[in-house]
């Protein structure tokens, strides 16, 4: 009997064309435990929690025109969980040189696409290196189910979740599947025209709405194909493929809160802010001539509702451009830049509009999607996430996860990743930077906290003149 096989997705199959040498289509995460956690234990969670996914059973099988998910005859998790120690002191800058080691290496296309990386008595405990290909699924997902291995206390007692029956499809005639494709298509019709009518009886300009949202869609994609290239600058280098990853130490959420408050803004707002001015104080010490119309990053917008369980995987994510004022010196005013440039993007399509590229890129030849990829990409100098986590602390086989970062790939010519995770009160600021790119990416780690610093201080200060002038 053949191995079992689904096609894969259009949406999948882009990110996966998306991989090259110099950018692995990979997302990884770093989580860092304070006590050692026992492999036999580990590897219980895992076939219990993450393998109920079967996804991560299955390995690629590339047909040209079509490409399926296969199960992997010969899975063996041993092949996937690697146990190692790291050299010296075992501190954090060797972790950090063996996360950039791992994030420049490709995945093995011929098995599973995910390895984990156990390493021995990192700070008195254990750190988890996990890469994941992003043709499996979004960082949202993704970061979801690594959190499904863990529990909110110690000791939760054993717990067994069942892998999801999937109903067994007959097989049928090439015939017989277009009929029912062209049945769910004539259902499908049915019931748009259905809903359209039930809407235009209970809103008299239902259709003036539908047909402002179709103008709005047309014109954020002609805005997107229309956009400028990002002006040349150290953070557009041809790459060379080898990863460099630092990350800081983490913020308090408390006070980021406050400092949005202050401000009469949103957390993400402040993260941003201070993202902008690690990059200004980056181009003053490089001694580079700042772009005065600012840069763009490429951030990815959730569509996947984030109450709904995550019963498959996939990518379900759209891409925005976010401008960030580097440009701008003074806190307070970079901050407005910011606050107005995401209030803007927020009554857009764009999210919507890139997801539908990627479902069309992946549907037609790879040369066309490379060529579109190309020009996208040369609209971005950075790709930033901003994620948010568990607002408590969590355990992995009883194990405190007490640091956790995730790293989304860059595509195209983009060297640099900038990523945000909030977690237990705190927030996570890391980054990756290609070799090839002058940025050293423990030096914007410092620029990053001093940004923010710089932010808060003049926030709670504007405050205080407030209050002042208010009892005079």
């Amino acid at each position: 009997m053949p191995p079992k096989r689904t096609q894969m997705t259009s949406v999948d199959r882009s990110w996966l064309r998306m991989d090259t040498p110099s950018n692995p289509m990979m997302i990884a995460a770093v989580l860092v435990f304070d006590k050692p956690i026992p492999i036999s234990r580990l590897k219980l969670i895992l076939n219990e929690r993450f393998l109920r996914f079967q996804r991560f059973r299955q390995r690629i099988i590339d047909e040209g025109d079509k490409v399926y998910w296969q199960d992997d005859p010969l899975f063996d998790i041993d092949n996937h969980l690697h146990r190692i120690a790291l050299p010296g002191k075992a501190a954090k800058a060797e972790l950090q040189a063996l996360t950039s080691d791992l994030n420049s290496t490709s995945l093995d296309l011929r098995h599973p696409l995910w390895q984990i990386h156990y390493i021995d008595n990192y700070q008195g405990g254990c750190a988890l290196l996990i890469r994941i290909h992003h043709c499996i699924a979004d960082g949202i997902s993704l970061v979801r189910v690594l959190l499904s291995l863990t529990d909110k206390t110690p000791e939760p007692g054993s717990r067994r979740i069942a892998p999801r029956k999937v109903p067994e499809q007959p097989a049928s005639s090439a015939v017989s599947r277009l009929l029912h494709r062209a049945l769910d298509t004539t259902e499908a019709a049915t019931g748009q025209a259905r809903l359209f009518m039930q809407s235009v009886r209970a809103q008299p300009n239902y259709p003036l709405k539908l047909a402002t949202a179709a103008t709005g869609v047309a014109t954020d994609l002609l805005k997107l194909g229309l956009s400028p290239f990002e002006p040349k600058t150290c953070l557009k280098s041809p790459l060379s493929g080898r990863k460099q990853v630092a990350w800081a130490e983490p913020l308090d959420l408390v006070e980021v809160k406050a400092c949005a408050k202050a401000l009469g803004g949103t957390v993400n707002d402040i993260l941003l802010c201070a993202t902008t001015g690690a990059l200004h104080r980056h181009f003053k010490a490089s001694k580079e001539v700042i772009p005065d119309c600012g840069i763009r990053v490429a951030v990815p917008f959730n569509l996947r509702p984030l109450n709904q369980p995550i019963e498959t995987l996939g990518n379900q994510f759209g891409l925005v451009l976010v401008c960030l004022p580097v440009e701008i010196a003074d806190p307070i005013m970079c901050f407005r830049q910011v606050q107005e440039n995401m209030n803007r993007l927020k009554q857009s399509y764009q999210a919507q509009v890139t997801y539908s590229l990627l479902d069309l890129f992946g549907r037609g030849p790879d040369i066309l999607e490379r060529r579109a990829l190309d020009l996208l990409s040369n609209k971005a100098s950075a790709v930033l996430t901003n994620v948010p986590g568990p607002r408590e602390p969590v355990y992995l086989a009883g194990s405190k996860l007490v640091q956790p970062m995730f790293w989304v790939p860059q595509s195209g010519n983009i060297g640099i990743g900038i990523s945000i995770f909030s977690y237990a009160g705190t927030v996570q600021f890391g980054i990756t930077v290609d070799k090839a790119i002058h940025a050293d990416p423990n030096a914007v780690m410092n620029y990053f906290h001093e940004s923010f610093k710089a932010l808060s201080h003049a926030a709670l200060a504007g405050r205080q003149q407030s209050s002042t002038r208010q009892v005079s």
